[in-house]
């Protein structure tokens, strides 16, 4: 089973919201979370022509890092992130692999012309930031509507989104642990 989740804080986060992110990965996963001070090269991922950040460069940048098969790796970043086939993306992650990254840039009200709300900000990330991590673990879109692995294209759809897995995508996360388990005897 991997040992830890590592995250990359390019934003960086408040200490509440690392607290709390750190506090739902756990408690989805059953896995520490750390704060790992690796750098990423943001610009690296950017395009001129989008003026956004192709979110798949960074993932790519991050399984650069050569990590162990012990771990996962989510970059959390403030940059407005894209794949050529989408207008934007919240996050995006190596499907049953080790890297993850998300951005915090749309999940803000302010982006959207209304008031801040930091407790609903720090929802919708954690909500993310768990989403891609599940992806990590094999977990594909899941059709439960307030399950946190469904897909969500607009922020609405992440806020009504509970915080966890369902119980569907909850046995498959733990049939994944296993056959990771397996896999490293």
């Amino acid at each position: 089973m991997p040992a830890v989740i590592n995250i990359i804080d390019a934003i960086p986060l408040s200490a509440r919201d690392r607290e709390s992110v750190f506090h739902h990965l756990e408690e989805s996963f059953g896995l520490p979370a750390r704060l790992c001070p690796i750098p990423i090269d943001i610009q690296r991922a950017y395009d001129s022509g989008r003026n956004q950040f192709n979110s798949t460069a960074l993932l790519t940048q991050l399984l650069e890092l050569g990590l162990s098969s012990e771990e996962k790796v989510i970059a959390l970043v403030g940059v407005d992130l894209f794949i050529p086939i989408l207008t934007f993306v919240f996050g995006e992650a190596q499907l049953d692999g080790q890297a993850a990254i998300v951005s915090i840039h749309r999940l803000a009200n302010q982006f959207y012309g209304m008031e801040e709300d930091s407790i609903l900000r720090r929802e919708r990330l954690a909500k993310e930031i768990i989403h891609e991590a599940g992806h990590t673990f094999g977990l594909r879109h899941c059709r439960q509507f307030e399950c946190v692995m469904r897909s969500s294209t607009y922020v609405e759809e992440i806020d009504v989104k509970r915080m966890e897995l369902c119980s569907e995508c909850r046995v498959l996360f733990q049939q994944s642990v296993k056959s990771l388990d397996h896999s490293q005897r």
